[in-house]
């Protein structure tokens, strides 16, 4: 990464590598860079913070990233000579930045030490700006009526930088200091004086404090103490979240990094912890990235996936309103709360074009539910899954018998599939198909939402003016006519796959695509079909070495540098695995694990980004996409997913059983699992590849209530 980022609840800091908040030079092209600022609710508080001595930037030694929640930046001064007359000689001074934030706070420590045989003396300076811009314009994305910045309030000890929105609401940012050598101009401006013996350390400590609204902030939490509950939280996190262990430290390493990445990436609107679909530019309530997430993170953290259905059950459409695609029971897409979305200027509060996000409502809800049995979640949110049902039979209904996507806002998106870019839904010829499109994921989503839904309602007790086994009925029968539907029109035979979409018309269109893979999971494919869906799925067009591209190569809208035609998208190759290991496909399985644990060991962290370009591995490592988000929630997800997908892990809610079937990718002899979150409890699995190729599994803990049943081993690499 290029940037450097942190983040607590609504607040993140996005830097260079230095550490800086700098405006880019004037002949800088697009990039991360862009968008440097300390932000909180869509807005960039600040927009400068430059670290300087003697006027000049330091040089930076080492720049930290591997803690989600504190970043640590060493730097050094260059040398510096005036006339012939030296003024500090080159690498003297360390400069150690440290920051974290807690509490809608950010907590700046700089750390200054001579390490040079000489009392030095220097002049630091800090300058600050304030633009309060929104991030819509930020990112070049529009203009529009902004609101006015004030004068800036330099004082002992303080800085205030404030702005009157054109949306009436008054921001402020706050920066308080106890060292009173150091002194503020009114061009935002801190400047300290440092005198420095042999060996010696001065700390200069910041806090910086945005605030939204005409209220004054809480008093910040001292420095060592918000720093602990901060490190107490993060600890907690780990020690009760589902562990893995195995002998691939690549694999190890990549879960924990995936399961901090999801903490640091989790905000709360009063319904509980649910994830922000990632950084810098998407930390907010994000419909089909927030519930895939969470569906990730069912086996290792359940309480989120039962936050997300609340917090997105808050905001379910209500009125028919074409500036925000929205319509009665339908899930939203997106929320913003900067000051063009208050203003009206953008449909983002919330904006509904997704029509993907309404399904994944009713996946999560009843995935949710069979995994803890928690039937009070199900009688709680029943409404709201009731509209979300209704919204989809009447899209349906208009549409033929499919759910499609329709943009009629004026400031919309156009594609409004997880594949949202322009191009991403493209006919052999190269046309692009034009809306009404049905995706064929999408069709999934509601085939596994109405059966699944189906069998859980079953289980409700009787109510008076309810019959559950009737509405449960009725869904199994709408899901099987979908099924009938879905098999006629999706099926290209001489492809032996499925289409992406059937456009405006019903035409197929035929690009060669991963989105079946989504649908594989769901249920929806005629068994035979489905094998050859997972065959293709890690066929040299579709599967680089890496992962499962968008996009097989050879097809006309193919381009391994795009957003959606060609790359390589961690959270589908995930969605892929839900369904490959559903189906018993277990070699396919291992061979799309192998390939992304090939394609983390490339990038920083052990980290898997939003996604990458979708070369072959032939031809070298892994290629960056240039304005990938990383941390991103749902490639933070993916190997969550390899765990219950090495574990062929399938619950059968009605008869209370856990079936597993281990699936080992190549390489890989030894796995042990902590912590599985099941039922009303936990479970516990060992898990070791034998002498002729199966498995013995042993189960050490089981306190789900539900009986564990292993499958007859079977060799590794071996389908069912």
């Amino acid at each position: 990464m290029d940037y450097r980022v942190i983040k607590d609840n609504d607040l993140f800091l996005l830097t260079d590598l230095s550490g800086d908040v700098v405006p880019p030079p004037a002949d800088a092209g697009e990039g991360q860079q862009l968008g440097y600022g300390l932000y909180r609710s869509d807005t960039r508080f600040l927009s400068r913070m430059e670290l300087l001595i003697n006027g000049r930037r330091p040089i930076v030694l080492s720049s930290e990233a591997d803690q989600n929640y504190v970043s640590e930046t060493v730097l050094t001064n260059p040398h510096m000579e005036e006339d012939g007359k030296l003024i500090l000689w080159r690498e003297s001074v360390e400069l150690r930045r440290t920051r974290f934030i807690y509490g809608d706070v950010l907590y700046d420590k700089l750390t200054m030490t001579n390490f040079s045989p000489a009392q030095l003396s220097f002049d630091l300076s800090l300058r600050f700006e304030a633009d309060f811009t929104d991030m819509f314009v930020v990112r070049g994305f529009m203009g529009g009526k902004l609101g006015t910045a004030e004068p800036v309030e330099a004082s002992t000890g303080a800085l205030r930088f404030g702005y009157a929105g054109a949306d009436g609401i008054r921001r402020a940012l706050r920066i308080r200091w106890d060292d009173h050598e150091a002194v503020a101009g009114a061009d935002g401006t801190v400047r300290l004086a440092v005198e420095l013996a042999p060996g010696a350390s001065r700390s200069f400590e910041l806090l910086l404090v945005p605030s939204i609204g005409d209220a004054e902030p809480e008093a910040a939490a001292p420095r060592e103490e918000a720093l602990a509950r901060l490190e107490a939280d993060y600890a907690e996190w780990v020690a009760t979240s589902a562990s893995l262990e195995t002998d691939d430290p690549q694999l190890d390493a990549l879960y924990a990094r995936g399961l901090l990445d999801l903490r640091v990436l989790l905000n709360d609107e009063g319904h509980g912890r649910f994830p922000v679909a990632g950084l810098p530019w998407y930390a907010v309530l994000f419909g089909r990235d927030s519930l895939i997430t969470a569906l990730q993170l069912l086996p290792v953290r359940p309480e989120v996936a039962l936050a997300t259905l609340r917090t997105m059950a808050r905001y379910q459409g209500e009125r028919d309103d074409a500036w925000r695609d929205e319509q009665p029971g339908k899930i939203m897409h997106e929320m913003r709360r900067g000051e063009l979305a208050n203003t009206n200027q953008v449909p983002f509060t919330p904006y509904y074009g997704t029509v993907d996000a309404t399904p994944l409502f009713l996946v999560l809800l009843a995935e949710y539910v069979k995994w803890t049995g928690d039937l009070s979640a199900l009688r709680e949110l029943l409404p709201n899954a009731e509209a979300a049902l209704g919204w989809i039979d009447r899209n349906a209904e208009a549409a033929g018998g499919f759910v499609t996507y329709h943009s009629e806002s004026a400031k919309g998106i156009a594609n409004q599939g997880w594949k949202d870019s322009a191009d991403s839904i493209v006919h052999r010829d190269g046309e692009y198909a034009r809306t009404p499109i049905a995706l064929v994921e999408v069709q999934g989503y509601v085939y596994q939402a109405k059966r699944l839904l189906s069998d859980q309602l079953v289980r409700l007790p009787e109510e008076l003016g309810r019959d559950w086994r009737a509405m449960a009925a009725r869904l199994a029968s709408e899901a099987e006519a979908l099924r009938e539907r879905f098999e006629a029109a999706f099926w290209m035979a001489d492809e032996g796959y499925y289409a992406i979409a059937l456009d405006r018309d019903g035409r197929q269109v035929k690009s060669v695509t991963s989105n079946p893979g989504h649908a594989l999971a769901s249920g929806l494919f005629a068994p035979e079909r489905a094998a050859a869906v997972a065959k293709r799925l890690t066929a040299p067009d579709l599967f680089g070495g890496y992962g499962i591209r968008t996009m097989a190569e050879g097809q006309t809208g193919y381009n391994p540098m795009s957003y959606h035609d060609g790359s390589v998208w961690p959270h589908d190759n995930s969605m892929c695995l839900m369904g490959l290991a559903a189906g018993g496909f277990s070699e396919q399985s291992g061979t799309v694990i192998e390939g992304l644990l090939a394609a983390a060991a490339h990038f920083e962290n052990a980290r898997l980004p939003e996604l990458f370009c979708g070369y072959a591995k032939e031809r070298g490592r892994p290629v960056r996409y240039p304005v990938a988000c990383s941390p991103q929630a749902w490639a933070a997800g993916t190997p969550l997913v390899m765990l219950t997908a090495m574990l062929g892990l399938v619950i059968d809610g009605p008869s209370g059983t856990v079936r597993l079937a281990p699936a080992l990718p190549p390489g890989m002899n030894r796995l042990r699992a902590r912590r599985i979150k099941l039922g009303a409890g936990t479970l516990d699995v060992d898990v070791r590849r034998d002498p002729e190729g199966g498995y013995r599994v042993d189960v050490v803990g089981n306190t789900s209530g539900l009986a564990v049943q292993v499958d007859e081993q079977r060799p590794a690499g071996a389908n069912v």
